[in-house]
This record gives structure tokens, C-alpha cells and sequence, in this order.
């Protein structure tokens, strides 16, 4: 038996793993900057932990781990040792976001000649090798994702109101019945 999907799955060519990555990595950004633009503006050097990186300084790593990993991967090594260019890190909450977009777009258009057959090529990646797969999935988009849920929980301590990424927050979730009750179907 034929299953039959979506009608947009049976009018979609398949996708390789560079185009799914492609994919995720853009729905992930969007995400992303979704967060930043909702971080607490007059917060950026809170810090509940003073051995731990503040608010903007978290926010800001979600750039640097793709400025860093997409110049590394054009680079022929990922060593975190020279950074890439543009990666001064903003010292204000409502620069964050557009910085983060910026970056964002900047380590897309360097990795935009990335080929399927290369994914396997293995690259110096700190103190081992890895496959430019593992690299992207792992390094890069999974550490982005790992440290904005970090983040998420700095913006709600610091007075905040993250959004929901995966699921409603619980401001979303207590307007749920409302909208529900009032939605016309």
C-alpha cells in the first residue's frame, strides 16, 4: 500500500542531508532570533551565576558558535583560535538579534558551495577530526540549540519573557483556551 503523504511531500524532489540540514538550520535561526528579540533590554549584564556568562554574552555565543564553526569549515580547520570576520560581539540587548541575523546570514553564504560528496570530508575540529556532517549537526546547530534553551531560562530569570520554541511558553499556553474558545472554525 502506497502511503500518500501531503500533497506538498508527492510535489517536493527529496531531500539530500545538506538540503535537510539547510532546512532545519534556517527554521533553527529563526527561532533564534525570535528569542533574542525577546530578551530583556536593560538586562544584558545579568549574570545569576558569577562564574557563568551573562545574558548578553550567552546571546552572543549563539553567533559565535556559527561564525566560528562556517569560517572553520572554509577554513579547512575548526580550532576556535582566529576569529572570523564581523564578530565583535554588540555590547547592547536590542543589537543582538540583528547581529545574530547578520552572522547568521554570513556563515549560510559561506557554506553555500558546501557539496553533498563533501560531508563525509573529515576536518581538524579542535583536538580530534570529524566529518563536516558531524561538525554541522553536532558543533554547530545542536551547541546553538543546547545554549539557547540556557538562554531562554536567563531571559525568564531576568525578569523576561522567552517565547515558546517547541511548544507554547506557559503565557502562550494560559491564552490557549481563550483563543480556542474564540477561534472560528
Amino acid at each position: 500500500m502506497r502511503n500518500l503523504g501531503t500533497a506538498a511531500e508527492e510535489t517536493m524532489a527529496p531531500m539530500n542531508e545538506l538540503d535537510r540540514f539547510r532546512a532545519v538550520w534556517d527554521m533553527e535561526a529563526g527561532l533564534t532570533t525570535k528569542l533574542l528579540a525577546a530578551l530583556p533590554t536593560d538586562q544584558y549584564d545579568f549574570r545569576p551565576d558569577p562564574g557563568g556568562r551573562s545574558l548578553g554574552e550567552m546571546a552572543w555565543h549563539l553567533s559565535e558558535i556559527e561564525g566560528y564553526v562556517s569560517h572553520g569549515i572554509t577554513q579547512g580547520a575548526v580550532t576556535f583560535q582566529e576569529p572570523p570576520p564581523n564578530m565583535q560581539r554588540p555590547r547592547e540587548v536590542r543589537l543582538l538579534a540583528p547581529g545574530y541575523r547578520r552572522v547568521h546570514e554570513e556563515a549560510v553564504a559561506r557554506l553555500a558551495d558546501l557539496t553533498e560528496a563533501q560531508l563525509d570530508r573529515e576536518l581538524p575540529f579542535t583536538d580530534r577530526r570529524l566529518p563536516i556532517r558531524d561538525i554541522l549537526w553536532g558543533p554547530m546547530l545542536l551547541h546553538l540549540i543546547h545554549h539557547r534553551g540556557q538562554l531562554s531560562l536567563l531571559c525568564r530569570l531576568a525578569g523576561g519573557t522567552p517565547p515558546g520554541i517547541y511548544g507554547p511558553n506557559r503565557e502562550e499556553m494560559a491564552a490557549m483556551p481563550e483563543r480556542m474558545r474564540t477561534a472560528k472554525v
